[in-house]
This record gives structure tokens, sequence and C-alpha cells, in this order.
């Protein structure tokens, strides 16, 4: 691909690349330290998926407002890279101490999530920076195929690594991977688009972005549609572990490989998104990406029989759902690329992330709440539906009817 002769880009791809493996590790691996060495419930298992993401909540506006004002926002990159690399490392200090507790477990979430807050809103501005605006398809496509490979190398490994070395040492791996991703972002020299001064308080900032992810007739609907898909979707993730290893008897090592199915599947998602959103237009891309991502979810809470055929079914949804979520996240994220004007990016971003994140770790929470009230199960069913609706915001809009990017918003 012409980017990856670009150095800039390239070190970009290569940091994040080897930042989303050991993510997915930890993604595994952390749940697994809560279920099987500190015998969490569902309710703390809400919990946990709650405190990794309330930073969103909490900090994405204010993120967004001073970030419009930080000319060097790479810093902050490789600042928060660094951050979660120390704050992951102490769970397996405080394991090999005997030391470890849920609350420990929470406050490294939320610690973690509030580094990735900081990261996700100044990443956009960074990769416009190093990517020309014809080819912001292709890095997407680019990106999230390295986050794809994730997929499917991270679970698989982090499985095998928690039953090998149990789950607390293998989140060491995702505390070294940040190491390098801070690594390669140090060589990243393109300039970013300059700071502008804004008139007015942070109120007045803050408003600024809110007006344009609310106020422009294609990230509205956009956002609205993302935001229901997210709130259900991680209703579900707070109970899917348990679910798989309790109710279901899937071991982690297995558990590690279903997951790396979906990895397989958004791999394959990845190599052809850009193409079909060229082909039938990106806003019908979208769509049908809002609608694939969470449909073939519902085969989890439908497994039931022999072992081979709840495996198969896990295996069948995991894989879909990953070819639905690539649609979705190349074909959405060029389209707010394009649409954003850069001198309220970072304010837009945050005022996106505070809905789109935000609303995550209320789904987590609800998710845990509903499945100690009703059952894990039927909580899964809730989840699957609700996320399926959320593209309906998307029909009345003039989202599916985008053939090609937008032009930048006045």
């Amino acid at each position: 691909m012409r980017l990856l002769r670009r150095n800039d880009f390239r070190n970009l791809w290569l940091g994040q690349s080897i930042s989303l493996l050991g993510d997915q590790i930890s993604y595994i691996a952390l749940p697994l330290v809560a279920v099987l060495v500190l015998d969490a419930g569902p309710a703390q298992m809400g919990y946990l998926g709650f405190a990794a993401l309330l930073p969103h909540l909490l900090l994405s506006l204010p993120a967004g407002v001073w970030l419009d004002r930080v000319a060097r926002r790479r810093r902050v990159l490789i600042a928060c890279d660094l951050g979660r690399a120390a704050v992951l490392a102490t769970v397996p200090l405080a394991y090999g101490f005997d030391t470890l507790t849920l609350g420990q477990l929470y406050a490294v979430a939320f610690t973690a999530g509030c580094f990735a807050v900081f990261f996700d809103v100044s990443y956009p501005t960074v990769f416009v920076s190093v990517t020309p605006r014809e080819q912001f398809l292709e890095g997407s496509s680019l990106m999230n195929g390295s986050r794809s490979f994730s997929y499917i190398a991270g679970p698989s490994l982090g499985g095998l690594l928690v039953q090998a070395f149990s789950a607390p040492f293998t989140i060491l791996a995702d505390a070294v991977s940040y190491l390098f991703s801070a690594l390669f972002l140090g060589r990243v020299r393109a300039a970013e688009a300059p700071v502008e001064e804004v008139e007015g308080g942070v109120r007045n900032r803050v408003a600024e972005g809110i007006r344009f992810i609310t106020g422009n007739e294609i990230f509205r609907p956009s956002f609205l549609a993302t935001a229901t898909l997210n709130f259900f979707n991680y209703a579900f993730a707070a109970l899917f572990v348990l679910y798989a290893t309790r109710a279901l008897g899937i071991e982690a090592g297995t558990l590690g490989l279903i997951l790396g199915a979906g990895a397989v599947g958004s791999l394959l998602g990845a190599t052809f998104a850009a193409r079909l959103g060229r082909t039938i237009g990106v806003g019908r891309a979208f769509l049908l990406g809002c609608v694939l991502f969470p449909a073939p979810l519902v085969l989890i809470p439908l497994a039931d029989g022999p072992r081979w055929l709840i495996i198969g079914m896990l295996f069948a949804a995991e894989f879909l759902s990953g070819i639905g979520v690539m649609i979705l996240d190349i074909n959405a994220g060029s389209i707010i690329y394009a649409l954003t004007p850069d001198r309220i990016r970072s304010r837009a971003q945050g005022a996106f992330n505070f809905v789109n994140w935000g609303i995550r770790p209320i789904g987590a929470l609800v998710g845990g709440a509903l499945g100690a009230w009703i059952g894990v199960r039927p909580t899964l069913w809730v989840a699957t539906i609700g996320a399926v609706a959320g593209a309906l915001w998307l029909l009345p809009s003039p989202v599916p009817r985008l053939r090609e990017l937008p032009e930048e918003a006045a």
C-alpha cells in the first residue's frame, strides 16, 4: 500500500499495531483475573466494565476543549502510552505479593481509561496529519486491519498465556506493548494542524463541539446510531466472559480461540470494507455494518446442545460480527474524518466520545445489574436486539444516500 511508504504513517501504524495486540490480550486477561482469581459475579463484572469506561463519560468533553489548544498532541499520545504501561504493571506486581483485590482492578481499569480518553481524543489529529485526505479510507483500512489482526492473535495468545502463566502475569504483555507504541510515536515528525485561538470560556468551547455533532445532519444520526449500538453491545460484553465460562463451560484457551474467530472475520472485513464503501456508497456500507456487527451475536444466547454445536455457534457469532464491525468502523470513521474541520476536531471528537464512549460504562453497569436481576442469558437477548435497533437512526437521515465521503462541514 502506498501509505506504508510514508515514514510518519508507517510509524503511527506500527505503534498502534503493537499496542492493539496488547490491548486484546488484556481484553480477555483482565476479566479472567476477576472471574478466575477473585471470583467475581455478574454485578462485579458490570462494575469492572463500568470502571474502565467511566472516564470517557467524565473526561471526553474537557479533554476535547483542552486538546484543541495543545500544539503537539503527539506528545500527549506518548505520555498516555507510558501512563497505561505503568498502571497495568501494578496488577501482576500485586498478584505476586498476594495483595490483588477487586478494588485494585477497578482502580487500574479506571486509571487506564483516563489515559485512553486523552489518547483517543488526540489520535484523529495525528492521523489526519500523516494521512492525505484522499487516502482516509485506505488509512482507516490499514489501521483497522491491524486491529483485526490483534483480534485474531491477541485473545488466542491471551487465553493460552492465561493457562500457562495465570491471568495477572498475562497483563504484562499489554504493558510492554504500550512502551513499543510510545517508541514508534516518538519517530513521527509530521506537522499537526495549527492551533487556533478560540474566543469564549470553556463552556462556550464545549458547546461548540456539542453543537457541531448534534446540529450536523450527517453527524447527528451517525453518533446516535453508534451510541445506541454501543450501549447494548457493552451490556452484552460485560456478561459474555461470565456466560461463556460458567453457563457454557468454555475454558480460557477455547474462549481465546473463539474470540480469535471474530478477529478473522474482522481481518476479512478490513480487506474489503473500503472497496465495499466505494461500490455501494460509504453511507450504505455504514448502515450495513450497524446491522451486521450486532445481529450475529444472537447465536450466543441461542447456543445449546452438544459441546461441538455450542462452540460452533460461538465461532460463527464472533466471525460474522467481526466482519460487520470492520464495515462499520472503516466507513463511519472515514465519514467523520472527512466531515470534521481541523479547528474543532478535538472538541468534536471529545463530544462524540462523550456520547459514544460515555454510554458504554452505563451499558456495562446496566448489563451487570440486569444480569443479576433477570439472569445472564435473557440479558444477552435484550442486548442483542437493542444493538440492532441502533441502525434505525440512520434510515431517515442523509447517511444511506452518501456515495462518497462528504465535504468538510462549514
